[in-house]
């Protein structure tokens, strides 16, 4: 299963990677856009939770490592000033292209 990292500029300017089990993060997020918190965490937690199900059809339990990522996600964006946005910088690795 591909797994990948999203990296993100919080609103206090610092860059954190997240992980995710696998690449449905694309579907999600788009590298270089900004979006507001609340939307970034609920973004980032459908993601996670079709990640965690991937896992767990595949391999009969859920991800913990996705599970941590949300909570990590969530204790960021509870800081967060309301009205704060974040910018997803990268993700990797990209999708492959089609041919």
């Amino acid at each position: 299963m591909p797994e990948m990292t999203f990296s993100v500029r919080w609103p206090d300017g610092r860059v954190v990677d997240h992980y995710s089990p696998s690449l449905v993060v694309h579907d999600h997020l788009t590298a270089g856009s900004t979006y507001p918190v609340d939307d970034f965490r609920e973004r980032a937690a459908t993601a996670l939770g079709i990640a965690s199900e991937r896992v767990r059809a595949r391999f009969g339990f859920a991800c913990t490592s996705a599970a941590a990522t949300l909570a990590d996600i969530d204790a960021l964006a509870a800081s967060c000033p309301d009205a704060s946005t974040v910018i997803v910088l990268r993700l990797h690795p990209p999708l492959p292209q089609e041919s």
